[in-house]
């Protein structure tokens, strides 16, 4: 347990921070399955789903949460797949 005020403060801090990361990453996460499950399905729902995606992503990076060369994999893999099934 911490000893100070501020040590305390820091805590509460990070955790919260910490949280809010974990709850954009699982969306981030759970968007791409779904694009995934959709492209795969051939679904029509897959580009409306693949922007959704795209753009939790750009959000992400811009905020911090993840990496810009991350993020860029996980959309150029999405797009990639799409890619693949529209010919």
């Amino acid at each position: 347990m911490p000893q100070t005020k501020s040590a305390l403060k820091a805590l509460k801090k990070s955790a919260k921070k910490a949280a809010k990361n974990r709850l954009v990453k699982t969306t981030i996460k759970t968007l791409v399955k779904k694009s995934r499950k959709a492209i795969d399905t051939k679904d029509k729902t897959a580009e409306t789903l693949i922007k959704d995606s795209i753009k939790k992503i750009d959000k992400a990076v811009q905020k911090g949460v993840i990496k810009k060369n991350t993020g860029s994999r996980k959309k150029s893999r999405l797009v990639k797949a799409f890619n693949k099934t529209q010919k």
